[in-house]
């Protein structure tokens, strides 16, 4: 299958580690969202929500929007799972997850922050806007998560650790205050010691610069 991706993308980056934990070969396709190769013709054609990622399979079946993509590999590659058997603890994991995926990362993304440039806002303003919303999101993850356990809901890392991980690249790179979440970044740390997660990162991608 062909990933088209992008090195920063946050919703790139939950498919690439999920893609590796999974155990499945896929080819990396850079799309260039700084330059604007997302909103290309034969691109836009592709995914018209002018984004990444977008997932194309053998049989040439298109998927975009990371959190399903997520559920089809769930659903056609059960092992290892991202989600518990238990269907109300199923349910506190998507919670979990959908804090970053639906609440923070939707005003945080690359033409969110540009609209607001348009708007007359300025580079700081764009940096403090990201960062009371990453504030926001991740005290509520924190609160949701398990307290004991090594990773958010249990001994492995999961759909949780998937939206979490890529948020915390952001909030490093924002300059995001994480002193109040140490667990989340102790829990970042067990991810990325994990091939997965390491080899997902932005910095070892193809495209990075």
């Amino acid at each position: 299958m062909k990933l088209y991706t992008y090195w920063r993308s946050t919703t790139s980056y939950r498919v690439r580690i999920a893609l590796n934990l999974k155990g499945l070969a896929y080819e990396p396709v850079p799309v260039n969202l700084v330059a604007g190769a997302q909103t290309a013709p034969d691109y836009a054609s592709l995914n018209p929500g002018q984004g990444v990622p977008t997932v194309v399979l053998e049989d040439d079946t298109v998927l975009t929007q990371s959190m399903a993509i997520l559920d089809w590999l769930e659903e056609t590659h059960p092992n290892p799972a991202l989600l518990p058997t238990d269907t109300t603890l199923r349910a506190k994991v998507r919670a979990a997850a959908l804090i970053i995926a639906a609440d923070v990362h939707p005003v945080n993304n690359l033409r969110v922050v540009a609209k607001l440039k348009s708007m007359g806002h300025s580079q700081q303003e764009a940096v403090d806007w990201m960062n009371d919303w990453m504030q926001r999101g991740l005290t509520a993850f924190d609160q949701l998560i398990d307290p004991g356990t090594p990773f958010c809901f249990g001994d492995a890392p999961g759909l949780a650790e998937i939206c979490l991980v890529p948020q915390l690249y952001n909030a490093h790179r924002w300059g995001c205050d994480l002193a109040p979440f140490s667990r989340l970044t102790e829990i970042e740390t067990r991810c990325l010691a994990t091939p997965a997660f390491d080899a997902a990162r932005p910095e070892n991608q193809p495209d990075a610069n």
